[in-house]
């Protein structure tokens, strides 16, 4: 196989991806991989060493971190990929917190297996997505493979950074209770464009939004369960304005992928939304957060446009 470019988050999982790196090494070795290793040292880098790597020639970039280095090297490679083409294939080598994206896609779990599968080369085509955030005058917008969570879960995420000492569930659940005394409710508008391209309006006070292309985010949290990553529309659970002691007796059913039948609670499917909020809103992407104060949002669909190693 020609030789891949390896991206190391060495900071994924809390430290894991240093701590593994030579256990990551010589499964590649074993498996017969070539490649060429590059270490990330700050958020946003895996993104440009990603769109270099494709610049420069190689067909197969592997992330080696968690969700947010998987969702940064993606964001690379479609940086580089002309408009309308096929965007990948990325490899995943899973070390982070979550690893939900790899997980959900279909991709080895185990080091070893993972370089084994990027050495085979086979491959899915999933659907990606695509975010647009306003604030103030400035637009970003970027890629994700996985999940927006957007007010509560924005919160949520922003908290579970500040935790040193934990990784999976038990780090995103305390993050929870502790964004519980600091996030209040919002007012946001809704306008989607349903799968049968229907358009919906909803305005109402919410306590979070989360965008799945996936079923699953934060480790363990099956917050849009119906969601599939390659059927050509994103999941979108609403939850309406509840009191804490409710927000408290959700969180078992929305580990289990339980709670679609809870009146809090609206799950719907689209292909694309426009989201303005009464008030700026914390948001995060694949896990990583890019904004404390976003008053509109818009989120699309692009089916079919990413391939990644399983």
């Amino acid at each position: 196989m020609d030789r891949v470019k390896v991206i190391l988050n060495p900071y994924a999982g809390r430290g894991k991806g240093a701590q593994t790196e030579q256990r990551i090494l010589r499964a590649l070795d074993a498996a017969g991989v070539l490649f060429d290793l590059a270490r990330t040292s700050g958020a946003g880098q895996a993104t440009a060493l990603a769109c270099h790597a494709r610049q420069a020639g190689y067909r197969v970039v592997v992330a080696a971190g968690g969700d947010g280095t998987v969702s940064e090297v993606v964001n690379g490679l479609a940086q580089a990929t002309p408009p309308g083409e096929v965007v990948g294939p990325p490899g995943v080598l899973s070390i982070g917190n979550g690893n939900d994206f790899a997980a959900m896609a279909g991709c080895p779990q185990r080091v070893d297996a993972a370089a084994q599968a990027i050495a085979a080369g086979r491959t899915r085509r999933v659907d990606l997505g695509q975010v647009e955030w306003q604030s103030g005058a400035r637009v970003q917008r970027c890629y994700f493979d996985n999940n927006v969570g957007i007010g509560f879960e924005g919160q949520v995420n922003l908290e579970s950074h500040k935790i040193k000492r934990l990784r999976g569930v038990p780090l995103y659940l305390v993050a929870v209770f502790r964004a519980l005394r600091h996030y209040a409710p919002a007012h946001v508008e809704l306008r989607r464009e349903s799968e049968t391209g229907e358009q919906h309006s909803l305005a109402q006070k919410v306590l979070m939004i989360a965008i799945g292309n996936s079923r699953r985010s934060g480790g363990g949290f099956y917050t849009t369960p119906h969601a599939e990553l390659d059927d050509g529309l994103l999941d979108m659970g609403i939850v309406e304005a509840i009191p804490v002691w409710r927000i408290v007796t959700l969180l078992p059913k929305v580990m289990r992928g339980t709670h679609a039948s809870d009146p809090a609670i609206r799950l719907v499917r689209f292909r694309r939304v426009a989201i303005p909020c009464a008030q700026p809103l914390p948001v995060h992407v694949d896990g990583e957060l890019v904004s404390e104060d976003a008053e509109r949002l818009l989120i699309a669909v692009l089916p079919g446009r990413l391939e990644v190693i399983v």
